[in-house]
């Protein structure tokens, strides 16, 4: 019988982790709730477990809220990949920076050359390729709640 905390854990549901990149780290992350359906049946069928739909995030203030960056095209690498079968999201602001939150507002990646594409590691790189012209970055308007299990630094 596992236990923790004094309490029984067996036929607890567990959570499965997402991989993604933070800071130039690789970090984890889960899927806790989406504001759109559409996500939210893409992350369930991805992570074969399931991601209620809030309708309520997406009204979320600005402040309540940082950016995670979801690739349309691009690189497929091997082993994880991001929801749009793509590289692995791409997350600012992860824990322990100034303005932390796990509501994420979805921005959509997509490469302009997928000759230029490349796996981006960090916010940083994301801006850096929208600054050369190699990106266009769209707000999908979804947002998703996204908290970290490991972040560069840290783990829970």
């Amino acid at each position: 019988m596992a236990m923790m905390g004094g309490m029984e854990t067996e036929g607890i549901p567990r959570l499965p982790p997402v991989a993604g990149y933070a800071e130039g780290d690789r970090i984890f992350f889960v899927h806790m709730e989406a504001s759109d359906a559409g996500i939210a049946g893409t992350l369930t069928e991805m992570m074969g477990s399931p991601v209620p739909v809030v309708p309520a995030l997406a009204d979320a203030p600005d402040s309540m809220l940082a950016n995670v960056y979801a690739f349309e095209n691009g690189i497929q690498p091997e082993g994880p990949r991001g929801p749009l079968n793509y590289q692995p999201d791409v997350f600012d602001r992860p824990v322990g920076s100034y303005g932390y939150t796990p509501l994420r507002r979805i921005m959509l990646v997509t490469w302009k050359n997928d000759a230029r594409a490349r796996v981006l590691t960090s916010a940083a790189d994301v801006e850096a390729a929208r600054s050369a012209g190699d990106i266009e970055v769209r707000d999908s308007g979804i947002v998703v709640n996204m908290p970290f299990l490991t972040w560069p630094g840290g783990e829970r």
